[in-house]
């Protein structure tokens, strides 16, 4: 596609991090009307660390975001750092998970814009090893049943009641809502998903925003989501997988020119015992859709390596997302991927991709601008040695969390203008 995708055949991937993007560089760093500030908290399910905040359950969220929503904060993503499944499920990392808050710069919130979302959380049932297609569509037809009763779906994570994991299927967006403690009542047209798919021992975890009566922004109460196509190469190690490749920009570009947001996603990375090992991994990405017409969005995605020191994340895609922030790119979607590692120093290193969108701008005078987005990407180091007490200074968090602060240097800086063919259209992407 015009990307520089290498041919897997050694999996045993050493670069940092790659980004593809609609957008060359100066088009990247060109300033908007919207600047946005991110906080990332993390959060453990086993205890609490100097830097991670304890919860016994994700349905607690709400309750443990709830001083950032004062501040105008709002749930942007939720991921497990690392992914539960085969030989990763006795590790404590897998416990831990990392929320992602947003909000526009304090100075561009608008006086009257509307009430603060509330958080809430659902817990749906479901049985089997695997949700298959079948329940997936089922999911989201269930998702947009309740959208249509005005809430905004955030994303969901699924869950083992009995030991806590969050393999199999994982969807990757989430924003929170307080949550009833037992499953939601399931409308008729929903029956077939609970009778075919209830369990005590899997759960999804989902997450809406919902307004007080009166109090929901014009155009927020009207949200559809459709499912999009994932479809990825994969290289592994026995059963595990231990590379990954994709068309990113060609497998979102369609819905992004529609100006729909990717929220959530859903893989099956595991598989069934006795099956032949596959090749490739399907897959579904979760897109919503607005009830005005918002414009057309370009798209960044960073494939980006998480490293875990002793109990801290040391490296990962914060750096590279305050700098992108001040260029009004929103971080949408994150999706962890089963792919683990140890770097140089012996310290658990995990792949996560990473889906940041911006609105289209309107065409400047100068050069004109390549609307074949599948043969636009940029590349560059996306990782950081800085210290976690450098890259988490205190000093912005809220009732004792650890929270990213602005002042960074610009991690674009060091995006090569040479892995640009000078061939107008045409881009690599280049592995640092």
């Amino acid at each position: 596609m015009g990307c520089g995708l290498r041919k897997l055949e050694d999996p045993e991937d050493s670069s940092p991090g790659k980004i593809y993007s609609t957008l060359k560089r100066p088009q990247v760093e060109t300033k908007t009307d919207t600047v946005f500030e991110y906080v990332l908290l993390d959060f453990s399910l086993e205890g609490s660390r100097p830097t991670v905040q304890y919860v016994s359950s994700l349905s607690e969220l709400p309750k443990a975001l709830q001083p950032y929503y004062t501040q105008g904060y709002v749930l942007s993503a939720l991921h497990p750092i690392i992914l539960s499944m085969g030989r990763t499920r006795s590790l404590p990392f897998c416990l831990l998970y990392r929320a992602i808050l947003a909000r526009p710069r304090p100075r561009q919130m608008p006086s009257v814009c509307g009430g603060v979302p509330i958080l809430r959380v659902e817990e749906w049932p479901l049985s089997g090893d695997s949700p298959t297609g079948d329940t997936v569509r089922a999911l989201i037809d269930r998702v947009n049943s309740s959208a249509r009763g005005g809430v905004q779906f955030i994303g969901s994570v699924l869950q083992q009641v009995s030991g806590v994991t969050n393999s199999r299927v994982h969807s990757t967006k989430s924003r929170c809502c307080s949550p009833p403690r037992t499953p939601p009542s399931t409308p008729s047209g929903h029956r077939e998903l609970k009778e075919n798919f209830s369990s005590p021992d899997l759960r999804l975890l989902v997450f809406f925003h919902c307004w007080a009566p009166g109090s929901a922004p014009l155009g927020s109460l009207v949200c559809q989501y459709h499912l999009g196509a994932l479809s990825m190469r994969v290289s592994r190690k026995g059963q595990v997988v231990s590379a990954l490749e994709a068309d990113w920009l060609e497998l979102t570009a369609a819905y992004y020119r529609k100006g729909w947001s990717l929220v959530d996603s859903f893989v099956y990375w595991d598989t069934p015992k006795g099956e032949p090992v596959p090749r490739s991994l399907e897959g579904f990405l979760v897109y919503e859709e607005k009830s005005t017409s918002p414009p057309a969005n370009d798209t960044i995605v960073v494939e980006q390596w998480t490293v875990i020191e002793g109990s801290n994340v040391k490296t990962d895609y914060g750096l590279l997302l305050h700098t992108l922030a001040e260029f009004g790119w929103l971080l949408t979607c994150v999706l962890p991927t089963p792919i683990i590692r140890h770097d140089s120093d012996g310290n658990l290193a995990t792949k996560q991709v990473v889906f940041l969108q911006r609105p289209v701008r309107t065409q400047a005078p100068g050069p004109p601008r390549n609307k074949d987005v599948s043969r636009h990407s940029v590349s560059g180091a996306v990782s950081s040695t800085t210290s976690p007490q450098e890259r988490c200074p205190t000093t912005g968090g809220i009732g004792g969390f650890p929270a990213f602060g602005g002042g960074y240097p610009s991690t674009l800086s060091h995006l090569e203008e040479g892995g640009f063919d000078q061939e107008e259209g045409k881009a690599e992407v280049t592995c640092i």
